[in-house]
């Protein structure tokens, strides 16, 4: 049986201070997410990493299915951060696996607002984060991050228009190992920077292709028209509305999709 994705990218080396300094591969799985929450549970350390092969039961932002085939790259990693570093590790992954997609792929991807990685247009990674509170104090927070590598898009026609795949838009077998390796020595690096007092926010906005183009975003069941104005300190999308009025929008409050006739700002 060929060694696990794990084992291949330790065999590379990873010099990272706080991320992957425990791992687990599962070939089979329900979810990462829960896999590292039941971890996190029973003591694992900040910066547990669960990688594996398939899941049955993975999902997306919002409780959204996330189509899981073998081939591609599945992982969640354990923080234990400050409370206010906790909005700033969704933006952190963004990051990370933008500059590893480039390096990596010799691609040119951009990040959707707040949590899609895309290419050409196409989605090609989700970030999803969660954590736990108890009341001001995180126990911890997961990020999980699901990536097309192999993935046939055209075999599911619910993604078939709208996703892509790293093999398909580099037109070659990325290598998934090394894909992995980078990203945690990112997230590792910015990781260190928050602590240090230094926000993924400036780069993380440099990668945004949603600001400067008109979207419609839908949130507590009311639809706004607007502008992508900005992002604030800790991620949250200014939206300047039709009437004038700039709107604070976090996350988890809305889905966002572009408005005829939107311009798309390449980063």
């Amino acid at each position: 049986m060929p060694s696990s994705i794990v084992a291949q990218m330790l065999r590379s080396g990873l010099y990272t201070a706080v991320i992957g300094r425990s791992v687990r591969f599962y070939q089979s799985t329900g979810s990462t997410m829960d896999d590292v929450a039941e971890w996190a549970r029973t003591g694992a350390g900040e910066g547990a990493v669960v990688v594996a092969e398939t899941q049955s039961a993975s999902r997306g932002r919002m409780g959204r299915r996330w189509v899981s085939d073998e081939g591609n790259l599945y992982f969640s990693v354990l923080f234990r951060p400050e409370p206010d570093a906790l909005p700033l590790l969704s933006p952190l992954a963004g990051v990370a696996v933008a500059r590893s997609i480039r390096q990596v792929a010799g691609l040119h991807p951009s990040i959707k607002w707040p949590n899609d990685v895309m290419i050409d247009g196409r989605k090609v990674a989700g970030i999803l984060a969660e954590s736990a509170l108890s009341g001001s104090q995180v126990q911890h927070a997961i990020v999980g991050i699901g990536i097309n590598v192999a993935l046939d898009v055209s075999s599911d026609p619910e993604i078939a228009a709208t996703a892509t795949s790293l093999n398909r838009a580099a037109e070659a077998e990325i290598n998934r190992a090394e894909l992995l390796r980078r990203i945690l020595q990112h997230m590792d690096a910015l990781y260190l920077d928050i602590r240090r007092g230094r926000s993924p926010i400036p780069e993380w906005r440099r990668w945004l292709d949603t600001l400067g183009q008109r979207v419609i975003v839908t949130h507590y069941g009311a639809a706004d028209t607007g502008l992508a104005e900005d992002i604030d300190e800790q991620g949250n999308l200014l939206l300047r509305t039709e009437a004038g009025e700039l709107l604070t929008l976090t996350a988890g409050d809305i889905t966002l999709r572009p408005a005829e006739g939107a311009t798309v700002r390449n980063a």
